[in-house]
């Protein structure tokens, strides 16, 4: 925990908040003094939301501080339970009122006692982890809660059921809790299932993300095209009743690396349900995503069909079947019973989804050819800086280095317990790599590397306006500017249209900075220093008011011939080449010298 007046992950509670208050009928009661309940206007502000579960807070002031806090959370939650009457509530500390070190567990179990919903506290570490893993971490603990609970029930729901029918109600062994366990572990797969058309569960999309509602919007029209239906999307909008349900999904989405990820291992370790983690951000990592659902589904039907499971086959025999029926109704009945061999291999049919991408990238993602246009080309080799979360950032880097032929001088990300796989990912496609979560830090990476353009969060877009470099948005921290009205997902093949037009929109376009300056027409043309003369040479220059360099009329006039939009950012070389060879007064010989040490 350290004090600081930017911070790209807000602090643990935060995400707890965020996840809580995205799902339906979900109160977050915050244990937290005056000062850190903020969350309700953040999101009422951003989101443009009116319907949402607003957290209450449980104030920490002198009267706790002196006799403790018990009474009052208790209260807090009881009084919640009969005025709202919601599925669960959620207690949350936050890292002040984690000073005192109260069991808020006693007090949750004991407003259990006295209320009719679920009530759990929130098992994060409000010392050691950021916003984002509070998040991905308050998502797991709610799903495993429900889902175990509903798991075991149905266990023992079918053991009751197996003796009753075997007449053996009256001789019911009395196991002890790890028997249960591990029966219960040997026999999920039975328990377990399947919805009958193949179907997914979106993973992590939740309030005041980067354009996530877009995103999911365009999962689920992509999703559609392939015949996948969307099982569950998790946790905006759901309902906590409906997670026992995500196992009935034949597997997982996690669109963006920092939540969802804990919940995916979870439900594939103990539910053997696989899980896909690329981001379908940039054309081939869209078709990437694509890919690899058509592998999951192989191996899942593959190892079904070599298990000869005829209910979970014919789920897929009936999905077929459907599909054949739209395409032709004259089609007969006898035609759609064929042998699960044939159905394997229709089904899983690679040329239908190399067909899906081949037509996506040619008619509906226009960034393909836009990237060979020779607008695009005239960006071609232009050097440029990436930073944002780990997600974002490393699915920028790669579709700014291989579909758009820019070069990434560094790339970055504030998530610093997932640089390993940040490092990873972006290997070979940049020229640097920086872990950290200090803007300062950022802003001297961007002032000593002078790209052309950048890619980041509203701090860098800071950054980049005081250094005068354009920025184009990637990837949250979130401004208002971030939740368009408008339709713009950067996921699926639309979101390669809207990134795009992100990066081509953000550089300094040459001809209409060129043509603004011949009108006087632009807001950033570059100051023209006055003319003074020396007193004792008689010799004319020009005098920058805004810094400590004089310019010779000669070398004033060969920098008013150089293009406007390169102009500002040959004048900064030649005055820093001037400032590192001891130079107060700019001649042409300098700005030639200045010319030939860049070259160099």
């Amino acid at each position: 925990m350290k004090l600081a007046y930017w911070m790209y992950a807000g602090p643990a509670h935060m995400g707890t908040l965020r996840v809580a208050s995205s799902f339906k009928n979900v109160h977050a009661i915050m244990h937290a003094p005056l000062g850190d309940d903020y969350f309700n206007v953040m999101r009422s502000m951003l989101e443009r939301e009116r319907d949402f579960t607003p957290v209450t807070t449980s104030i920490v002031d002198r009267h706790v501080l002196a006799q403790g806090s018990q009474e009052k959370v208790v209260e807090n939650i009881t009084r919640k339970d009969k005025e709202e009457n919601p599925d669960l509530i959620l207690l949350t500390p936050t890292c002040t009122s984690s000073i005192l070190q109260e069991d808020l567990q006693n007090f949750v179990n004991r407003a259990s006692l006295e209320s009719n919903c679920d009530v759990i506290l929130a098992d994060v570490n409000h010392y050691r982890v950021n916003e984002l893993q509070a998040a991905d971490r308050t998502l797991e603990q709610i799903v495993r809660f429900y889902i175990e609970r509903e798991t075991k029930k149905n266990f023992e729901d079918r053991s009751l059921s197996a003796s009753l029918s075997e007449g053996k109600a009256d001789h019911i062994k009395k196991v002890d809790a790890n028997e249960n366990l591990q029966n219960l572990s040997e026999n999920i797969e039975q328990i377990i299932e399947k919805t009958e058309k193949p179907s997914v569960n979106i993973l992590g999309i939740f309030t005041l993300g980067f354009h996530n509602q877009h995103d999911c919007r365009e999962l689920k029209r992509l999703l559609a095209d392939l015949n996948i239906e969307v099982n569950l999307v998790i946790p905006e909008g759901s309902s906590v009743h409906e997670l026992k349900n995500l196992t009935k999904a034949w597997f997982n989405i996690v669109p963006y690396r920092e939540v969802g990820l804990m919940t995916a291992d979870f439900l594939e370790k103990e539910y053997q349900m696989p899980f896909i983690a690329t981001t379908p951000m940039g054309i081939q990592q869209t078709s990437q995503f694509i890919n690899q659902i058509g592998q999951i589904l192989e191996t899942l039907i593959s190892s079904t069909f070599k298990k000869n499971k005829i209910k979970f086959i014919s789920c897929v025999r009936n999905h077929i079947k459907t599909k054949e029926q739209e395409k032709d109704d004259e089609r007969s009945k006898t035609k759609n019973q064929t042998n699960l061999s044939i159905i394997y291999e229709k089904y899983l049919n690679k040329v239908f989804y190399q067909n899906y991408v081949k037509k996506q990238t040619q008619f509906i993602s226009q960034a393909a050819w836009f990237s060979r246009s020779i607008d695009c080309q005239n960006l071609t080799g232009k050097r440029t800086v990436v930073f944002g979360d780990a997600t974002h950032a490393a699915a920028m880097t790669k579709i700014l280095t291989t579909e758009m032929g820019l070069q990434v001088v560094c790339a970055g990300t504030y998530c610093k317990h997932d640089a390993d796989w940040f490092r990873e990912q972006v290997l070979g496609y940049c020229d640097q790599v920086l872990i950290t979560d200090d803007h300062t830090k950022v802003g001297d990476m961007i002032t000593r590397l002078e790209p052309a353009a950048i890619f980041g969060t509203q701090m860098e877009r800071h950054i980049g306006k005081k250094l005068e470099i354009p920025c184009g948005v990637i990837s949250a921290p979130v401004h208002i500017q971030n939740f368009p009205l408008s339709y713009r997902p950067f996921l699926g093949y639309e979101g390669t249209n809207q990134i795009a037009d992100l990066v081509y929109n953000s550089f300094t376009l040459g001809m209409e900075d060129h043509l603004l300056e011949i009108f006087n027409g632009h807001d950033t043309k570059t100051q023209i220093p006055s003319k003074s003369k020396d007193e004792n040479s008689g010799q004319s220059f020009s005098k920058n008011e805004n810094n400590k360099f004089n310019w010779s009329d000669e070398a004033l006039k060969e920098l008013s011939g150089v293009p406007g939009f390169v102009r500002g950012k040959v004048k900064k070389n030649v005055e820093k080449f001037a400032l590192e060879n001891n130079h107060s007064f700019i001649t042409l010989e300098i700005m030639f010298a200045a010319k030939e040490a860049v070259n160099a």
